[in-house]
């Protein structure tokens, strides 16, 4: 049940990011959509430079520590975060004098890097303490709280800067509230023990953690040369914008939901060198993410026109509609190669390649997107070049995972294949009145459910 309850609250959180998108499209003016959609993809990415680090560290050691080693651990985690986040304020103060940016708009986008890794390495802290239903229902509460943050502040003042600060203010609040709700242990530790503690993170995380900042900056330098080209003040560039942020969070969202319920499993059978049971487990987590990602890529690009004319702004409905589809597509191969992909990597602590991995879809989707920028093809065009590179990587980038013999079933695959077609094909259906769009609703929900039934999925994700 408590494995449920994670897995909806990150489904909510994917929801609320939705939701705030959505909101704040239709309030401010496009010119200042894309200037908020930019400090927040850059303050998210700044975030995982900073951080990320230290949460893979974390659940690394503190994991399997307890008592005055948890507490010692929990003490150097937190000076580290400390000490990284001033590097980032002092580094990204400084290139900010010279950013296009305003300098409220980087001062914003900075405090939340440094709000939101804050909050998230105490998530990290309160889950691997055997607290997941309290992880759950914080990550709850501060995407409930970041919506109505975000929205207020842009209806109140109709700027990305304010619409900025009520996520940074919300980032603040959950924060506090959360060292509250959660009291944990610190041991003050001599600064011998704390460097020792830093290096061990370091040498376990940083690389880890190098991978995954390079594959966020994929999507980033995407975005960002694609709105070279349309200049960011058309209503080109802001339904581009619109369509990459939201469906980046869905997949990411639904996979890292994924990974929290069943990938502790895995971890264990594969520590205990029994090859069968890894094998085995890594197979059942395979058949959830695949069939989970597919059903809902087929459910994006049928569902999608229905929702973007109910709640996309008529100035950018044309460009979203255009970049939307093949964003989906994207962001689904963009996941597997970052998530699905690295399972075994992970596994087998192969961070270095990893890295690589990274540096080849970065390096490639850099350069197909920029050869289509010069041969001015369209947006889609653009996005479509940057899904053919990362499917090459995908290609080349295969070994691991088929080296270790762990396979998802071909039939619940082609399964769930065949209903995210048929899923997919709704977007060819009128949906002039909201009986169509019920039946459009009911028609995906049923798919779903028969994936799900088949596969037993959600006995894979409490197993």
């Amino acid at each position: 049940m408590i494995s449920l309850l994670a897995f909806g609250s990150y489904i909510y959180q994917s929801a609320s990011a939705i939701i705030l998108i959505f909101a704040v499209s239709h309030i401010l003016s496009p010119a200042q959509y894309t200037s908020f959609s930019l400090a927040l993809a850059t303050s998210q990415l700044f975030c995982v430079f900073v951080f990320e680090w230290l949460q893979l560290a974390g659940v690394r050691f503190l994991a399997a520590a307890s008592g005055e080693e948890a507490a010692r651990l929990r003490f150097s985690l937190f000076t580290a975060g400390l000490l990284s986040a001033l590097v980032l304020l002092l580094i990204g103060g400084v290139a900010g004098l010279v950013s296009p940016f305003a300098p409220s708009v980087v001062a914003l986008a900075l405090a939340m890097a440094v709000l939101q890794g804050a909050t998230d390495l105490f998530f990290m802290i309160v889950r691997v303490s055997d607290r997941l239903a309290t992880a759950s229902i914080l990550l709850i509460l501060r995407a409930s709280v970041l919506l109505v943050g975000a929205v207020a502040a842009a209806l109140l003042y109709g700027t990305a800067a304010a619409t900025l600060c009520g996520v940074a203010a919300g980032y603040g609040a959950v924060l506090l509230a959360s060292l509250i709700v959660h009291r944990t242990s610190l041991r003050r530790t001599s600064r011998h023990a704390m460097l020792t503690d830093w290096g061990n993170f370091c040498r376990y995380g940083i690389m880890a953690a190098a991978a995954s900042v390079i594959h966020l900056s994929v999507p980033v330098t995407l975005r960002l040369i694609v709105i070279a080209t349309l200049g960011r003040t058309s209503t080109g560039a802001a339904g581009f914008s619109m369509a990459i942020d939201l469906l980046q969070r869905p997949f990411s969202v639904l996979v890292a939901a994924i990974h929290t319920v069943s990938y502790p499993n895995v971890v264990v059978q594969f520590e205990r060198s029994v090859d069968g049971e890894a094998r085995k487990a890594t197979s059942r987590m395979l058949d959830f993410i695949l069939c989970a990602t597919i059903v809902m890529l087929g459910g994006l690009i049928g569902l999608l026109p229905d929702a973007a004319h109910l709640f996309v702004p008529s100035d950018l409905l044309v460009d979203f509609l255009n970049a939307a589809p093949v964003a989906a597509v994207f962001y689904f191969l963009h996941t597997h190669l970052q998530a699905t992909l690295a399972i075994v990597p992970h596994l087998t602590k192969s961070a270095t390649r990893l890295v690589v991995i990274a540096a080849c879809q970065l390096l490639l989707v850099s350069a197909a997107s920029s050869i289509g920028a010069l041969l001015h093809i369209s947006v889609a065009g653009q996005i479509a070049s940057a899904a053919l590179a990362t499917a090459l990587v995908i290609l080349f980038a295969s070994g691991p995972l088929i080296r270790f013999r762990a396979a998802p079933r071909t039939l619940l695959i082609v399964e769930a294949t065949v209903a995210a077609a048929a899923i997919a094909t709704l977007a060819a259906a009128p949906s002039d009145s909201l009986a169509w769009l019920a039946g459009k609703i009911a028609f995906a929900g049923l798919a779903v459910v028969l994936v799900t039934w088949r596969g037993d999925l959600l006995a894979s994700a409490r197993s």
